[in-house]
């Protein structure tokens, strides 16, 4: 799905949320949009977009790639946490995120403030949206592999980049935001029903 940048930003002004327009560049808005498509069944595909719309010079750049915000196959059937897989809970999550290492591995945006996800535990393949737990979980914005079909157990409740090049490039983005603005990343997450 293409989107612009004027979609989303109608979409996230709709929802009462903040955009940052600036004035300085890279006032970056980070926006992650899940596919409504699947009905909340477990496609273990990499079916969402995440966005970044940011000024350079004046000028408004947009770019969207393919992730998952949701949880895979492997994670749904094999989750860590007793209370159940973790699915974020669509929201603007003010600061939520900074440049920090993923798993003590690379570099990525980290979870740094609270945020709200979805637990589930029954293993029906379907995403339940009844028991709401709030915190710090590790919900990072992540990569998978080179260029991974299944998301499996690259996320269980992490937003996770299909294409290891792609999020190479918006953490080339992420570094130069951090270097106007400070290491603190606000993630905003609509559902694709939310775009008009």
């Amino acid at each position: 799905m293409n989107y612009t940048k004027d979609k989303i930003e109608k979409a996230v002004k709709a929802k009462g949320y903040v955009w940052f327009e600036g004035p300085e560049d890279y006032d970056v808005n980070i926006v992650g949009v899940r596919n409504n498509a699947s009905d909340d069944k477990v496609t273990n595909v990499f079916d969402d977009i995440l966005t970044i719309s940011y000024k350079v010079k004046g000028e408004w750049v947009y770019k969207q790639w393919v992730v998952t915000t949701d949880p895979g196959k492997k994670g749904v059937m094999e989750f860590g946490n007793v209370a159940g897989v973790a699915r974020l809970v669509p929201n603007q999550y003010r600061g939520s995120h900074a440049l920090g290492l993923h798993q003590g591995k690379y570099e990525a945006l980290r979870q740094q403030k609270n945020v709200k996800v979805y637990r589930d535990k029954n293993k029906d393949m379907k995403f339940d949206e009844t028991l709401i737990q709030e915190g710090i979980f590790g919900i990072n914005i992540h990569k998978a592999g080179v260029d991974s079909t299944y998301v499996e157990s690259w996320s269980q409740g992490c937003q996770v980049f299909k294409k290891s090049a792609d999020f190479d490039a918006f953490m080339l983005i992420c570094k130069e935001a951090a270097k106007i603005h400070g290491n603190s990343f606000t993630y905003t997450l609509i559902d694709s029903k939310d775009i008009i």
